[in-house]
């Protein structure tokens, strides 16, 4: 029989403990935060920096933080980066299992503090579907009656084995910026990496794989025509936080996201749902 038991981590973070006979998973209260997903008898589809010391109040640098409700910097200086919804403490609503399937619905109350950031009453759930596959949705409700703009990513870390060897393929036809420079049309189907990569992909389909050493991951996406690839490379892995300085080598970031003219516009009283699907390839 499966299980969905909460428990805390010995560092005082609250977290949801899946154990079925289809996959592994875990999910941190703050920030609705997976930092764990293996399906039965495959690798782990996400990867976390063993630096990283989960302490309260930061973001986990690995799973799927959650960037909300804009990506990167904001246009106010001093305000958090990637927004504040990947440190605040997320409510679990609701769990559900049938035939070892689990979804798990949580949602953010926009505190007093954060309402200095974001002063709109708009409705942020993140849905988790969990078999063998990883399917994540997350969900904004406009309660206003005037429109409403956000960008956002579920920034996944995937774990790749050798960044020497990855293929990520499904780029052709799209366009990047990178590094504040383009947009560039994108060179092909396939992106390798020798340096560092950071780009926002716009115009980009909705399929993407990564061929690694262990096998392909499939990474799909819905309602989201831009995305993130991103890997630090040596320079930059010094400067980071929570991350190692060889752990470039082993990780990869390809967000699903809406970003850049792919921002959301809500219309009062409308719903918007940005999903990510992540698989090892049969």
């Amino acid at each position: 029989m499966g299980s969905v038991t909460t428990k805390q981590h010995p560092n005082g973070l609250e977290y949801v403990d899946i154990d079925t006979s289809l996959c592994k998973a875990r999910i941190f209260m703050q920030g609705a935060q997976i930092d764990h997903f293996q399906p039965v008898g495959k690798p782990p589809l996400l990867w976390v920096s063993p630096a990283d010391d989960y302490q309260p109040g930061n973001g986990i640098r690995g799973g799927i933080p959650v960037c909300w409700p804009w990506f990167g910097m904001s246009e106010t200086p001093d305000w958090p980066q990637h927004g504040f919804a990947r440190t605040r403490i997320w409510s679990l609503d609701s769990v559900q299992m049938k035939n070892q399937a689990v979804e798990l619905k949580f949602s953010l109350t926009i505190s007093e503090e954060d309402q200095l950031y974001w002063p709109h009453n708009t409705k942020v759930e993140l849905i988790f579907n969990l078999t063998d596959t990883l399917k994540v949705s997350l969900v904004n409700t406009n309660l206003t009656d005037y429109p409403v703009s956000l960008t956002q990513a579920l920034h996944t870390y995937f774990p790749i084995e050798d960044i020497h060897q990855l293929k990520a393929t499904g780029f052709a036809g799209s366009k990047y910026i990178e590094f504040g420079e383009g947009p560039f049309s994108q060179d092909g189907d396939e992106v390798v990496f020798n340096k560092e990569t950071d780009r926002v992909y716009t115009q980009l389909g909705e399929v993407q794989q990564l061929n690694t050493p262990q096998g392909i991951i499939n990474v799909h996406r819905e309602n989201s025509q831009s995305a993130v690839l991103w890997n630090p490379w040596i320079d930059k892995s010094q400067r980071l936080s929570r991350f190692n300085s060889d752990d470039y080598l082993t990780m990869v970031c390809h967000e699903a996201a809406n970003v850049l003219e792919d921002k959301v516009t809500l219309a009062p009283s409308s719903s918007h749902t940005l999903t990510t699907v992540i698989s090892w390839a049969k």
